[in-house]
């Protein structure tokens, strides 16, 4: 594998970010019994929609996005989600690099990241547990799926 270089996502990626989006969630939809998970049923106009609107990073190597994350900014904490890493270059870092470019984007007057994952995403939660994040609530989410809310400091 490349070392990915992470930038900007423009209007132009929208699609290949989108098709990696699919292809990484595919995982978690089988694991929830859940084929709706919103960044299964997210649209080409939505996707396209949050890179003009949000931060959308990319990670490419040799051409290609292998890995992809949001960041915006809501009162003092950046919120960061939708990570999608190319399944066929996951469990090799790239989550982890991609977390750390992301908010490395927090500009001045964020003091705090927050993500938040389903209960039994288990790789995840030690991905982010791993980059520093602790758990501080759980909240309903699809049926049959809890939510855990994680958080660090700046």
């Amino acid at each position: 594998m490349g070392v990915p270089v992470f930038s900007r996502a423009g209007i132009e990626d929208a699609g290949e970010v989108l098709t990696l989006q699919r292809a990484a969630y595919v995982a978690e939809a089988q694991l929830y019994g859940e084929p709706f998970l919103p960044p299964l049923t997210e649209t080409l106009e939505e996707v396209a929609a949050a890179v003009a609107a949000a931060t959308v990073l990319k990670g490419v190597v040799g051409g290609r996005i292998v890995a992809a994350g949001r960041a915006r900014v809501e009162g003092g904490t950046l919120l960061l989600g939708r990570f999608a890493v190319a399944p066929d270059m996951q469990r090799q870092g790239l989550g982890a690099r991609l977390i750390s470019a992301l908010e490395a984007t927090a500009g001045p007057g964020v003091g705090r990241f927050e993500l938040f994952t389903g209960m039994k995403s288990e790789h995840q939660l030690r991905l982010y547990k791993r980059c520093g994040y602790s758990e501080f609530r759980r909240a309903p989410g699809l049926p049959g799926v809890e939510l855990v809310y994680l958080e660090k400091g700046v």
